[in-house]
């Protein structure tokens, strides 16, 4: 586990371009005690500076930009940092940060510019925040989990407990079902237990019997789905259980 200090970034820059002393070859290098931060040296004259929050300076790195996710760089003894951007639920910038739910692991954001996009983990996985991926549980040795959390959606569909059958008779290792008001939208069940909220492309909706996306004519109660004007809603589709 890495532990990092937070500095003041004003000072901690303008102390450091009267102490670093340049190598003979023009290039960007690391400093000694602080990982996001770095020095330009053009000419023998050395420019402080520092990566976008949230990331760290690798010397290593052969491109240009040097600044990379802390997973992927050892900081070794460089464990200062400068203070964090945080926005919404990023707690920094840039970076991959665990749900800020403890109890939810199988979610996590990737910020980007302090603008975040939730991602999901494979239905049994766990994020870990010091690696950046997802994992088995017991590899991320995360504590508090709720498995709860991740068995029920926003509108709260949970998976039904028995089993479904494909076409030919088969139990569904990833079991769809319809929608109870949408006839575009439909569930998916990742392994039986890990709800997915899904949809057809605009144009088509769900059919539960071939359990693909069909036009809205081979579909009982959502012919006139994609009308501007339906004259009523879709009463056969209210009739169908998820």
């Amino acid at each position: 586990m890495r532990h990092f200090q937070i500095l003041v970034a004003g000072l901690t820059l303008t102390l450091a371009n009267a102490q670093f002393k340049c190598p003979a070859k023009d290039g960007q290098y690391e400093d000694s005690r602080q990982c996001d931060k770095y020095y330009e040296c053009i000419d023998g004259e050395a420019t402080a500076k520092l990566c976008p929050d949230g990331l760290v300076f690798d010397q290593l790195i052969r491109k240009r930009n040097k600044c990379d996710n802390p997973f992927n760089v050892d900081c070794g003894d460089r464990t200062e940092l400068q203070p964090a951007q945080p926005k919404g639920v990023c707690p920094r910038q840039n970076g991959f940060f665990a749900h800020e739910n403890p109890a939810v692991c199988n979610k996590f954001y990737n910020c980007i510019h302090g603008e975040h996009i939730e991602t999901v983990c494979t239905a049994g996985l766990h994020f870990d925040e010091f690696s950046g991926i997802c994992v088995w549980p017991d590899t991320a040795g995360r504590e508090g989990c709720d498995a709860a959390a991740n068995t029920i959606l926003k509108d709260g569909f949970t998976c039904p407990t028995d089993a479904q059958k494909d076409a030919n008779g088969n139990i569904a290792v990833h079991p769809k079902y319809a929608h109870p008001t949408d006839c575009q939208r439909f569930y998916v069940c990742l392994n039986g237990v890990e709800p997915r909220d899904l949809g057809c492309q605009v144009g088509e909706v769900y059919n539960e019997d071939s359990q693909r996306c069909d036009a809205p004519e081979n579909v009982p109660g959502c012919e006139d789905w994609y009308k501007d004007e339906p004259s009523a809603p879709p009463s056969a589709k209210q009739g169908k259980k998820a």
